[in-house]
């Protein structure tokens, strides 16, 4: 998504778990565009990036919570507690800790478009990947109350991505993913529609076409 915004001539402000990636879209990207390694989990690092991101760049228009986890292909009860706590912190409160310090300056300004990815299990459900079901279907209903909470002129949207052949998805469907479309290729589709999302489309449970 980011190249492609990039591309589109957007700038694009984001963070990733993983230095060595931050590192790469630095190395490609350079000013104005900003990438940190932030744990979203982490309220009080997250407080940290956006208090500077903001000094330097403002509000965001679109503001994008994709970061998530899955967890190992599992019965719920064979789900220990700590990977479960990490499904919940990253996919759950990691969106509520990005909303707790970015929104507040979109409200202020009057405008911003807040997108919480959910996914086609958050609207159904599978076995074996109960822990991340339940983070997607958290999605829906976290947003649409956001959704009712924002002052006109804005919105908050859970969308579905639709099925992508990621790493993630290389863990739960093994060799089948490589039938789905690359990240890269998903982008092409997913960026303008991103850009399409406006007021109308508030508290709206959408996928990407």
């Amino acid at each position: 998504m980011a190249e492609e915004f990039i591309r589109l001539g957007h700038t694009v402000l984001g963070c990733a778990r993983s230095a060595k990636s931050i590192a790469e879209l630095r190395g490609r990207f350079g000013k104005p565009h900003d990438f940190e390694a932030v744990d979203v989990a982490s309220d009080e690092k997250v407080r940290a990036w956006a208090g500077r991101v903001l000094k330097s760049h403002g509000a965001p228009d679109l503001l994008l919570n994709n970061a998530a986890i899955i967890n190992k292909n599992a019965p719920v009860w064979k789900v220990g507690a700590e990977q479960f706590d990490q499904v919940i912190d990253v996919n759950i409160k990691g969106v509520a800790n990005v909303i707790r310090h970015f929104v507040p300056a979109m409200i202020e300004r009057g405008s911003g478009v807040i997108v919480n990815f959910s996914s086609g299990w958050g609207r159904s459900t599978d076995a074996e990947v109960a822990p991340y079901c339940a983070t997607k279907w958290a999605m829906e209903g976290l947003t649409q109350a956001l959704a009712q909470e924002l002052p006109a002129g804005m919105a908050a949207i859970p969308l579905n991505p639709g099925v992508i052949n990621t790493e993630m998805l290389q863990s739960c469907f093994g060799g089948s993913a490589s039938a789905y479309p690359t990240a890269k290729e998903w982008a092409k589709r997913a960026v303008p529609f991103l850009l399409s999302l406006g007021p109308k489309h508030n508290g709206q449970s959408l996928t990407v076409p």
